[in-house]
């Protein structure tokens, strides 16, 4: 399977404003669409909070 295959694509939206939010948490103003004039350090930024986000939701939903 290649990385551009959809393994849920219902999913896609929700991904999607998940990581508006991440990004706005952080500030980083991203569009819609291509986002290719952020730097590096603003996409991991966006990635690491999304991260963030992930685990304390695991961590939340064990207790």
């Amino acid at each position: 399977m290649s990385k551009s295959n959809i393994v849920v694509p219902e999913a896609k939206e929700a991904l999607e404003r998940f990581k508006m939010e991440a990004a706005s948490e952080v500030g980083v103003n991203l569009k819609q669409g291509y986002n290719g004039d952020i730097t590096a350090r603003q996409a991991g930024s966006v990635g690491g909070q999304m991260v963030k986000k992930m685990i304390e939701s695991y961590e939340k939903n064990l207790k």
